[in-house]
């Protein structure tokens, strides 16, 4: 009788394995992993995040529209893991001031801007909000609309004025365009 139990609680284990398997590979294949990163003259900027797409679906608006991120709601930059910056500097971040290392990206969209968040919690999956006390800098970001729609979201980054550079992030008809400058700028 204990013979049995323990096989069939071992089969149960091994199903719940390949089932969490299944969903993990899925989940990647449908927001694969991205890298954005650039290098000038001494500055290093890397942003680590996930591609989901848009797949027919409204990305930002209202709950009423049925948008998958509603105004005014926390958003990881992606999916799957939480998006990660690391800078090699102290610079300044869309104006404000941001030590080296590496920081947690997230935002909360709205209709003309995004809140965006750097926070110092690092490691965690993307779809629990962070632990808002380890918040080291909240910025305005404008909202540019796209004319041509970008199906997966990218984040890409371009050289700057000043020895600096420009973080972009889009998906669907958004796009964020934050300046990262060197703080002797």
């Amino acid at each position: 009788m204990l013979k049995k139990v323990l096989i069939g609680l071992g089969a149960i284990v091994l199903l719940l394995i390949l089932v969490f398997a299944y969903m993990n590979y899925r989940s990647r294949t449908l927001s694969p992993a991205g890298k954005a990163e650039l290098e000038v003259n001494d500055l290093k900027v890397e942003i680590n995040y996930s591609r989901p797409s848009v797949r027919e679906r409204v990305i930002f608006g209202t709950e009423e529209s049925g948008a998958i991120q509603p105004y005014g709601t926390y958003w990881r930059l992606g999916a799957n893991e939480a998006t990660e910056m690391t800078v090699n500097k102290d610079i300044t971040f869309n104006g404000e001031p941001l030590a080296a290392g590496t920081y947690r990206l997230y935002a909360i969209p709205g209709q003309t801007t995004f809140r965006i968040g750097v926070n110092t919690e690092l490691g965690k999956w993307g779809a629990w909000e962070p632990e808002y006390s380890k918040d080291v800098l909240i910025t305005e970001v404008p909202v540019t609309t796209l004319d041509v729609p970008v199906e997966q979201f990218t984040t890409r980054i371009e050289a700057g004025p000043d020895n600096g550079a420009t973080v972009y992030f889009e998906w669907s008809d958004v796009q964020l365009a934050i300046p990262i400058g060197q703080p002797n700028d």
